[in-house]
């Protein structure tokens, strides 16, 4: 009986200690002035079944509609990075050259995901400071991004060619975050899938 009291007792207390560590993790990104160090469950895991439709009225460089991406789109073979952002972010503002850098620098395809904004004020942000995603699609209500995971924007995470999130990085990509962390983790990842019987390759 005393066993069964005993563990029925860390039974009720697994859920305070659970709150206990994540919130210790909050607290030590907050006072570490780094938010990339807050948890993800979502890493070393496959992303989140989703579907994200086209930002209305958004269309590619060729003058093409664009048609949005779903999580399949992310498990080709290639590996990718997904990105959080909104045109109300101002933090995405500073981010938006990193973005066209990593692109330049990684070669990868990024797919961007406009979180809870209009369609014409993410029209207008892409207009004015560029566009360097693959794909754009929306998350209107915020419903994908429970499934992400996200904290806010932006977020940027590095998927594999099977569709696994390896890394994600909280808050906005500065030139630091690029060259000591989204980069070396890319070329990390594009060696391991290259390397004898890996598969899929980057």
């Amino acid at each position: 009986m005393h066993v069964a009291q005993a563990r029925s007792n860390l039974l009720r207390l697994l859920p305070v200690v659970i709150f206990v560590v994540i919130a210790g993790f909050f607290a030590m990104a907050l006072r570490s002035g780094d938010p990339s160090l807050l948890p993800s469950t979502l890493v070393g895991k496959p992303v989140p079944q989703t579907t994200f439709p086209p930002v209305e009225g958004l269309e590619q460089a060729q003058g093409t509609p664009e048609a949005g991406f779903t999580s399949a789109d992310l498990a080709k073979g290639k590996i990718s990075v997904v990105n959080y952002w909104a045109s109300w972010c101002v933090p995405c503002v500073d981010e938006h050259p990193m973005l066209e850098q990593l692109k330049a620098a990684s070669g990868v395809d990024i797919y961007g995901i406009n979180y809870k904004d209009q369609p014409a004020a993410a029209r207008r942000f892409l207009g004015r400071y560029g566009n360097p995603f693959t794909a754009v699609g929306t998350d209107a209500d915020g419903r994908a991004a429970i499934d992400w995971g996200v904290y806010g924007t932006p977020e940027t995470f590095i998927v594999n060619g099977k569709g696994d999130v390896i890394y994600k990085h909280v808050g906005p990509i500065t030139p630091a975050s690029l060259e000591t962390k989204l980069l070396p983790i890319i070329a990390k990842a594009k060696a391991e899938a290259s390397s004898p019987g890996a598969s899929p390759k980057a």
